[in-house]
């Protein structure tokens, strides 16, 4: 027979003899095991085919069936050892043996283990468990034929040293403990054998089919391999990943699941003693941490099967077959030593290992991300009630700012995230080492421990550079902010900056700040590079002292399997201890994180309020108590009532002096209580008393529980009881839709809410927005002014349904028209008809009329309470005082009626403005809104879809090419060259041991040259990056700036450091495919299907990158946001009860942003598992093709140098990848900085020499407009159109017009800040285009509508020139009536101004614009709506100071309330850009139908 035959060729009487009985011929065994294998593939296959062949076409069968069986997990790692035994059983019977029955069973064996696992996931997903009775019988038949050879070996004398009878004796425990999960799913399920099958749900995850994230729900294997992931990643390159797309967290990963745990094992500690925040993290999360670190421990354990198989291939390419096994029966029998002899099992057996490792990291690093996460979450849930419960003195007395609230939501929660994370490194890494020395220790003997001890030695060193680092790291943080502080400055100010011609001075300061901020980065770049270059120079170090000293102790040079084991070790070791300074570094910082926290966790709370509720039966006694009010009904009792009432209370704001004392009042029912008083007698803090926010030294507040009894008790609960409309004098708004902010949570009724927006007269307002009340108002209200922001919390109050409503104030951002038509339509008539309770502190008592009852306050306590008779009769004196005032607040109300109108006119003018403003890019009037647009636009860019996988080539070109050509030949030169050192030490090393001809003393020397070099340029390239990325940096700011493109330059301070890793990580997989390449050119034909797919794999995986990276970041400012608006209207939040709507968004945000953050981790672990997976096969396929070959000509010490180079190839695969995505991130920054670069500067030069013009111009100041016409941009319509007018010298002037009929136009086209592109404006004989515009612009005045201050000193904001004398700037300030103030604050002059000017009113901002007018003394003035913000005195003082100290100066007045421009000499009427009308006013009041007498009966 020629061929293979079953039982083997040697066709004796043996082979098929069965004399001796039946089960003692071998081959009769073998084929008796061949049974079960056969029984299962006939079975399980048509079902495989017929059942699921249909459903299998659909990809995944819908994952609301999906369950895992009792042993899942146990059945899938059984069923994987199975399949490498079996590996393992047919690599032993081909390899010395023609016997066909040594292998055949084996691989049936292995065909049928993987379809007993295809079949069972089968089952599994679909849910049917009956079918598994198979692979029971499969198991036990399987279990009993494997048991009859164990028996028959043993029986014939072949033991444990036979490899053989291993392999069989480990498959029958195998099979045994398989049929164990088999019978135990019976028994659980009772799906055979039991009269009733237990019937089983899949989890209810699953059954929400909002739940996309399903690393919890697959099969081991997917769960291993993120193969459940494909989907979404590739798909991600067709369209964009959105948050739909990630649909919802599981439920154990859900905030809310994971707070509650956390919340436990904090409040089980609180009996005992102080509760520690570790304790609880350990007892709440502790078993994940525990899994994870067994995974980490595997993985290192398996790192270390690397370097032992290069040496064990390296060892055995040149010794063969050493230990021979026995015969027995004409059957070889082999030895176990000699399998572990065999070059290409160890090269198999280095892959699987390698598999295996980088399976086990993942793992391992997953599990941390994840329970990272949930402790995120539990985290931030946890700061988040207790911010509700947060004392508000505790806030109001500065012990707890908002600033540290966000930084403990923002930082705290993030470090302790990233110390769990890194967290098993802590414990897996001494033991990584100690490990690592070991071997060392056996293959080279002392001088390992020599090497050894270098990079133990330089450990702490690299821990100094990382603390060095941190220091750093936070000193440049200090001087970016202030230097942000200062740009964001002038961007704020940058019109103020532009009509004074100041730009300069403020660039030079930023330039400065900028200073002293790169000096700190250069400390920073050194340290950073003195880091990498530690990194790089000590595994080098160590190699060099190890082989060193090894020739000079030993004598001999080690061999080459020992070297190339020993080098491969080193590249182990250096990991760790790279990583160790980094993890004590966050160890340390958690630390101090859990302090901050629990120091948090500890503050006052906010005392118990049940008496809100209504539970306490006290107040039922205590009303007993007063006579005279409500009755109520209870059962038959009739008791009286009042809805609040405090009897004796003293309430304190957190020290122990009482704020209220003494306070003794009722609330009546259904009536409009007023409170009055002086400013800061203690009305506010009496609202907040009855609301229970501050601390009572003693008595008592109630609040009555029974109004209205007279439908059933559900009836009146649903009138939202203990819920109080609130306003406060603070108005608070939330980061939402108009509607929202009104609604607040309450159900939407249309007419309701209308009649609520006519109340507050918000019409108009809500006209102008863009979008209606659908308009989303920026954080804390940013894009309205204060009266309307004022409005929409008044509106919200009014709108919630409660009894009670209190309104703080309401009137104090309000002009009189508003006032009266809130008062009337809202409080009085809207309020009123519901029979609601109203509280309303006021300072307007013009009011008091209206109130049903009065409490007078003085001094925080209660002087006066009753009806406005009561008082007139018992108190004579306040109400003659009362009534003095109210007559001088009528007389003002005379003038206040032309005032406020026009207030109310200039907020809607502003709110129009800034809107109107986004859509034409008014560039002078709203330079910020510029930058927006150009922000808005971008990102229209990067949502379309073409493009999205390219990389950003040309823009890391500019990024570079900025830092200076010079530094970027250098760094890729001395990058280049530092690895082609590298790679000429290995190769040194390699010839050196595969040679024994020549001496050590030839070899050693060149080996000392070579590291060192490698050692220098380590350095060299590590400063040369550092200090290109600052030059490029430094070079992109100063260019920006002096564009002053006004865009915030929050730009990168050194080399994006992925740029850095990258070049590093690419050149590191190239140098090593390079030297694979040299030592087995056959591995170069391997590489292609490699490069595709990992081609494929970085494609499709920096797209859905990016989006999940974006969709992390977008959804975490939500959540910061929903952090601080809480903190800042708790007051509000609380006293509309509305706590739990609050936690429930938190909740939402908190699981949306941790969804996005798991989609990423999960995405880098698709794609690091993929990469090292391929890094695996580029090993295997290295291992292979040198084996191969190193029988014709390749020495041993070559295929070392080969495989040790192949390992190091999975550690930097995926960095390449991981570092082009974040690339791409980066660059978009200079992408931005670029699109700045390239937009157009103002023309400074002008087309006239500044020494032609005369040094005093304008001497006189005369003015003559000639057919003028004004744009803001080239696109856009004209705003003035031929306006002709001629102003005499020293003439007071009044411009005005309707809103938008071009007044400011005006004022800027005499600072030539738009495009004049027809007619000219002369003044005193000069066409002021022609003028250079710094000169043009300093030798003229103009005081602006919106006051701005710079931070700094008074001086500085006066004359930031510094030309002229203290003098002149007393007398400036004399002349604004600001002398005495300033002499007042310590420093004079020199008194600190802060960030926009805020320890100063408004109005007085205003009179330090106007000194800082006069300051400079220039024959022209101009006034731009100036007196807006200035109540009736300031104005007055402005209007007697004009016609005084600029009695020879011309004055231009644009003047929105006209009254204040009644006595100009001659007034300039505009209307929609045109100059209506031009005379004097009193001519112009003549003539009844003139635009100007219309304007000034309507008050406009």
């Amino acid at each position: 027979m020629a061929g293979l035959s079953f039982c083997g060729n040697n066709v004796t009487k043996n082979a098929y003899s069965v004399d001796t009985g039946m089960l003692n011929n071998g081959c009769f065994v073998d084929a008796l095991n061949l049974v079960p294998h056969v029984f299962l593939l006939f079975i399980t296959f048509p079902i495989l085919f017929i059942g699921w062949g249909s459903q299998s076409s659909k990809v995944q069968i819908h994952h609301n069936t999906w369950l895992h069986f009792p042993g899942h997990n146990l059945r899938w790692i059984l069923t994987f050892t199975l399949l490498f035994v079996h590996v393992c059983e047919i690599a032993e019977g081909i390899m010395d043996t023609n016997h066909l029955h040594l292998f055949m069973p084996a691989f049936m064996g292995f065909i049928a283990a993987t379809t007993s696992v295809v079949y069972y996931h089968n089952i599994e997903t679909s849910n049917f468990p009956k079918l598994l009775l198979a692979l029971f019988i499969y198991w036990v038949l399987a279990f009993i034929t494997k048991s009859i050879k164990l028996w028959k070996f043993a029986e014939y004398g072949v033991g444990v040293l036979h490899l053989r009878f291993c392999i069989t004796a480990l498959l029958v425990v195998l099979y045994g403990l398989l049929m164990a999960v088999e019978i135990n799913v019976i028994r659980v399920r009772r799906y055979v054998f039991f009269a009733n099958p237990q019937k089983v749900k899949p989890p209810e995850d699953l059954q929400d089919l909002g739940v996309r994230f399903l690393q919890p729900f697959v099969n081991l294997l997917s769960k291993a391999t993120y193969w459940w992931m494909n989907p979404l990643i590739i798909g991600a390159h067709k369209r964009p990943i959105e948050l739909k797309k990630i649909g919802k967290l599981p439920i154990a990963m859900r905030a809310l699941t994971n707070y509650l745990k956390l919340k436990d094992a904090y409040e089980d500690q609180r009996v005992k003693k102080a509760p520690s925040i570790w304790r609880s993290m350990y007892r709440a999360f502790g078993r994940p941490i525990l899994l994870s670190s067994t995974f980490r421990y595997l993985a290192d354990l398996l790192g270390f099967a690397g370097p032992l198989c290069i040496y064990g291939i390296v060892e055995h390419l040149n010794k063969k077959g050493l230990n021979r096994g026995t015969s027995l029966s004409e059957v070889y029998f082999m030895s176990s030593n000699e399998l572990l002899q065999n070059t290409s099992v160890l090269a198999v057996l280095l892959f699987l290992a390698l598999v295996l490792q980088r399976t086990f990291l993942q793992a391992s690093y997953y599990v941390t991300i994840e329970t990272g996460i949930n402790l995120r979450g539990a985290l931030l849930a946890m700061i988040y009630n207790k911010i509700l419960r947060l004392s508000t003195s505790n806030m109001s007395m500065g012990e707890m700012t908002l600033g540290q609230i966000n930084n403990l939501v923002a930082i705290e929660t993030n470090q302790l995230m990233w110390f769990l994370f890194l967290c098993p490194n802590l414990w897996a890494m001494p033991v990584q080492i100690v490990m690592g020395v070991i071997l060392l220790y056996y293959l080279l003997g002392t001088s390992a421990l020599i090497g050894a001890s270098v990079i133990v030695l330089l450990a702490p060193v690299q821990y100094l550079i990382a603390t060095k680092l941190a220091d750093t790291q936070k000193s440049t943080l200090d001087q970016s902010t202030e230097r942000l502080k200062k740009t964001t400055e002038i961007l704020k100010g940058i019109k103020l900056l532009k009509l004074y011609a100041w730009e300069n001075i403020f660039c030079d300061s930023v330039e400065d700040t900028r200073g002293k901020e790169l000096t700190s980065l250069r400390t920073f770049a050194l340290y950073t590079s003195m880091s990498i270059f530690m990194n790089a120079a000590i595994p080098i170090a160590a190699v060099l002292v190890t082989f060193v000293s090894h020739a000079l102790i030993n004598k001999s040079k080690p061999s080459s399997s020992e070297a190339f084991a020993a080098l491969a070790l080193f590249h182990i070791l250096v990991t760790p201890l790279f990583l160790l300074s980094t993890v004590v570094r966050f160890a340390v910082k958690a630390m101090v994180s859990v302090q901050k926290l629990g120091e948090f966790l500890q503050s006052d709370e906010i005392g118990d309020d049940s008496w809100r509720n209504g539970d306490m039966p006290v107040s039922l006694e205590a009303c007993k108590k007063h006579p005279g009010a409500a009755p109520c009904q209870v059962g038959s009792i009739l008791i009286p009532l009042y809805p609040v009432q405090v009897n004796g209370g003293f309430f304190t704001w957190g020290s122990n002096l009482s704020t209220l004392s003494d306070i003794n009042i009722c609330i009546p029912t259904g009536q409009l209580t007023m409170i009055v008083g002086q400013v800061g007698c203690g009305k506010s803090s009496l609202l907040l008393a009855m609301l229970g926010e501050m601390q009572t030294l003693s008595g008592k507040v109630y609040w009555s529980n029974c109004f209205e009894t007279d439908g059933s008790f559900e009836e009146t609960r649903s009138k939202n009881r203990y819920s109080v409309g609130y306003a406060t004098q603070k108005s608070w708004l939330l980061n939402a839709t108009v509607e929202d902010n009104i609604t607040f949570g309450s159900p939407f009724n249309k007419q309701r809410y209308k009649t609520v927006i006519d109340a507050c007269s918000l019409q108009p307002d809500v006209d102008l927005l863009p979008f209606g009340d659908q308009t989303e108002i920026g954080e804390r209200g940013i894009n309205l002014s204060g009266g309307q922001r004022q409005r929409i919390c008044v509106a919200r109050a009014l709108y919630q349904n409660t009894n009670i409503v209190f309104l703080d104030d309401p009137f104090s951002a309000l002009d009189i028209h508003l006032s009266d038509h809130l008062m009337q339509e809202g409080i009085l008539k809207f309020l009123q008809d519901d029979k609601r309770t109203v509280v309303l502190v006021t300072h307007k008592l013009q009011y008091l009329i209206h109130a049903d009852w009065i409490i007078a306050m003085k001094d925080g306590s209660v002087l006066r309470e009753g009806t406005l008779k009561d008082i007139q009769t018992h108190d004579v004196e306040l109400y003659e005082h009362w009534k003095t005032l109210m007559n001088r607040q009528d007389q003002e109300l005379e003038k206040d009626t032309e005032i406020d109108n026009c207030q109310t006119a200039l907020e809607r003018k502003t709110l129009r403005r800034a809107f109107y403003s986004r859509e034409a890019k008014n560039q002078v009037d709203d330079d910020e809104e510029e930058e927006e647009e150009e922000e808005e636009e971008d990102d229209n860019m990067s949502t379309t879809t073409s493009r999205r996988s390219k990389i950003p080539w040309r823009v890391c070109w500019q990024y570079l090419s900025s830092g200076g050509f010079l530094m970027v030949f250098l760094m890729v030169f001395s990058k280049l060259l530092k690895h082609s050192v590298m790679v000429a030490i290995d190769y040194w090393l390699a010839e050196w041991t595969a040679n024994a001809g020549l001496p050590d003393s030839y070899y050693v020397p060149v080996f000392i040259i070579l590291c060192g070099a490698g050692i220098a340029l380590c350095l060299i390239t590590s400063l040369t990056v550092e200090f290109l990325g600052l030059s490029a940096a430094t070079n992109l700011h100063h260019n920006l700036l002096n564009k002053i493109i006004h865009a915030p330059i929050r730009f990168f301070d050194h080399i994006p450091p992925t740029l850095e890793s990258l070049t590093r990580s690419t050149l590191l997989c190239l140098s090593a495919i390079g030297v694979i390449a040299f030592v087995t050119p056959s591995f170069l034909i391997a590489l292609i299907p490699l490069a595709v797919s990992f081609y494929f794999i970085q494609k499709y995986f920096r797209v859905a990158s990016k989006d999940l990276q974006d969709l992390d970041d977008s959804t975490q400012l939500p959540l910061l946001c929903h952090f601080s608006e809480t903190a800042e209207g708790l007051t509000t939040i609380r006293a509309f009860r509305h706590e739990s709507r609050f936690k429930q968004k938190m909740l939402e945000l908190t699981d949306t942003n941790n969804t996005a953050y798991l989609f990423l981790s999960a995405a880098n672990r698709w794609l690091e598992v993929r990469t090292d997976y391929l890094g695996a096969v580029i090993v295997l396929t290295a291992a292979v093709a040198s084996i191969w070959s190193s029988g014709k000509s390749l020495p041993s010490s070559m295929v070392g140098l080969g495989l040790t180079y192949a390992l190091t190839v999975t550690n930097y695969l995926n960095w390449v990848v991981r570092n082009l995505a974040d690339l791409e991130v980066q660059m978009a920054a200079v992408k931005k900085v670029n699109s700045f670069l390239s937009t157009e500067s103002e023309n400074y030069e002008g087309s006239m020499d500044t020494t032609q013009v005369p040094e005093d111009w304008p001497q006189h100041g005369e003015i003559k407009i000639q057919d003028l016409c004004v744009r803001y941009d080239p696109l856009l319509k004209p705003v003035l159109k031929h306006v002709n007018a001629y102003i005499n010298p020293g003439q007071k002037v009044g411009i005005c017009g309707r809103t938008g009929s071009g007044k400011s136009s005006l004022s800027l086209a005499f600072f030539n800040m738009v495009d004049v592109f027809e007619g000219r404006i002369i003044i005193d004989g000069i066409d002021i285009c022609k003028l250079p515009l710094q000169t043009l612009r300093s030798r003229l005045s103009i005081i602006l509508q919106d006051p701005v201050l710079f931070s700094g000193s008074i001086r500085f904001n006066l004359d930031p020139e510094r030309t002229c004398t203290d003098d002149r700037l007393w007398e400036a300030l004399e002349i604004a009536q600001l002398k005495n103030m300033v002499k007042a604050l310590s420093g004079g002059l020199d008194a600190v101004v802060t960030e926009g000017g805020e320890n100063f009113s408004v109005g007085q901002r205003q009179l330090f614009c106007l000194a800082r007018a006069f300051v400079r003394k220039s024959s022209i003035l101009i006034m731009d709506e100036a007196t807006a913000s200035i109540d009736m005195a300031t104005e007055n003082v402005l209007q007697k100071v004009v016609m005084t100290a600029f009695a020879d100066r011309t004055v231009v007045t644009i003047a929105h309330l006209v009254s204040s421009i009644l006595e100009a000499e001659q007034v300039l009427v505009f209307s929609a850009g045109q100059l209506v009308e031009c005379d004097s006013a009193v001519n112009l009041l003549a003539q009844q139908d003139s635009l100007f007498s219309v304007l000034v009966r309507t008050h406009k």
